[in-house]
């Protein structure tokens, strides 16, 4: 025991503080890697300086946070064989590939290219340049489809086989990569990935705009995020409610965690606020509307939604986590759906670039996305306990043979390292945030400004980045 946490507790720990660092760099650029490449095939169809200029702002943050994103994400796979090696002996076979398979389809494709989409446009071309931008994008989306598939098989397990030692192996790939939990994790990541990109740009985009109403980069940026915001979230609302009933057929203990469900019922309702309590098997102090839960989770007002005592007691979740950080992840989603109106109603009233208390809240808004990503992370992965592989491994089997004091000595170097070496990246992150986009002062909405005497083609070369030769 480490200050009385064994040494299981402390792995698990260890690996969702390092997850947790690890998550918020990817999901932000996975959204940033597309928005550059939009912003640069705007540059090249309109010829317009202003989105020229918002690639050059927009490159130097995907830069540090692509890197800070690989760097974390190399600390943590190190624990699959300091911490849970069991795991990776058992299970390598077919996790193994498919992390190897992200790293030669996508991590590959995103290295090769990244120099050339940030410093190759004078030296490629624009035609070369525009591609090595949209590889870089394609390549973060490959990235995620190879993670997600990974993780979504620990969560729904098929097309494997298990041998007498307890070792998976492989019998039908695409039984494996595509399994039941896959599309749906995918689509609901990779869309949470591009609302958080949408109100860190947001955010961003309104503080300029309260210091400096007419310039006009930032209100081409407030514009796109906010256009994102109003369909996108519509969309993975949606696409939330469809995975929401996958899990349902698929790991129904997990949604009786979610929903704080301890005895099963017909007609289920829906708790909004109360206290799981797993000694007690029941949730204190619950606010229920009758029925909602189950038209909700089955589209049935009188469908059976199962509660934990309906499971062996060994193979239940934790409630009380699962619970309050999926309220956290949907409370998010709804005030991000009400933003999205909100800017559509100030679009039409043409007072997008002048509310003041839009931007006010936009700038609120801006770390919700990461919020609301971590909430849904800690949501499914809690909520799959206590295993590792769900139904077939778990997590107890999974550990190690190492001593609670030697995690627990790790775990405080990772917390102190993560947060000088990553506390100072994100830092700098925000001095370039704090940058004033170069604006067309005076410009219109409705086009870029031409200054005296100064042609299209010399303003292009002017906001292009000198390199030295």
């Amino acid at each position: 025991m480490f200050l009385g946490l064994s040494a299981e507790l402390l792995a698990r720990f260890q690996f969702a503080f390092t997850v947790s660092f690890h998550f918020i760099f990817p999901a932000f650029s996975i959204g940033l890697a597309s928005y550059l490449a939009v912003l640069n095939g705007l540059w090249l169809w309109k010829k317009d300086p202003a989105y020229l200029k918002l690639f050059e702002y927009w490159k130097t943050p995907f830069a540090v946070t692509f890197g800070m994103g690989v760097v974390s994400g190399i600390v943590m796979s190190y624990q699959f064989g300091t911490n849970w090696s069991v795991f990776s002996d058992r299970v390598g076979a077919v996790i193994g590939p498919l992390m190897g398979y992200e790293v030669l389809t996508a991590f590959f494709l995103e290295a090769g290219f990244l120099g050339i989409a940030l410093f190759g446009r004078k030296r490629v071309g624009p035609g070369l340049h525009m591609l090595a931008v949209a590889m870089v994008a394609v390549g973060t989306l490959i990235s995620a489809t190879w993670i997600i598939s990974a993780n979504s098989w620990m969560h729904t397990p098929t097309g494997h086989g298990i041998d007498e030692n307890g070792i998976f192996y492989p019998v039908d790939w695409l039984a494996i990569i595509f399994n039941p939990s896959f599309p749906y994790r995918l689509v609901h990541t990779v869309l949470a990935a591009f609302l958080t990109t949408a109100f860190a740009v947001g955010a961003v985009a309104a503080w300029h705009l309260l210091r400096e109403r007419d310039n006009r980069q930032a209100r081409i940026m407030f514009s796109m995020a906010m256009w994102m915001a109003a369909i996108v979230t519509p969309i993975q609302i949606f696409a939330g409610d469809l995975h929401g009933l996958n899990t349902l057929e698929h790991q129904p203990a997990k949604i009786a965690a979610m929903e704080g469900h301890y005895e099963t019922h017909k007609g289920a309702p829906l708790i909004l606020f109360g206290i799981p309590d797993d000694k007690a098997e029941t949730t204190h102090f619950a606010i229920e509307i009758p029925y909602l839960g189950s038209l909700i989770l089955a589209h049935d007002i009188n469908a059976e939604i199962k509660g934990l005592k309906a499971f062996p007691a060994d193979e239940r979740p934790p409630a009380l986590i699962p619970f309050f950080t999926f309220r956290i992840m949907v409370g998010i989603g709804l005030l991000m759906l009400l933003v999205g109106v909100w800017s559509l109603w100030a679009r039409w009233k043409k007072t997008l670039y002048t509310s003041t208390w839009l931007h006010r809240v936009a700038i609120a808004m801006g770390p919700s996305g990461f919020i609301a990503v971590l909430a849904g992370w800690y949501t499914t992965e809690v909520g799959r306990q206590p295993f590792t592989v769900y139904g077939l491994l778990r997590t107890s089997d999974s550990l190690s043979p190492v001593e609670a004091p030697a995690v627990g000595a790790s775990l405080i170097a990772f917390i102190i390292v993560y947060f000088i070496v990553f506390g100072a990246g994100v830092f700098y992150l925000f001095r370039l945030f704090g940058r004033r986009p170069e604006g067309d002062e005076g410009a219109s909405q409705e086009g870029p400004t031409r200054a005296a005497g100064i042609t299209p083609a010399q303003q292009i070369e002017e906001a292009e980045p000198k390199h030295a030769h």
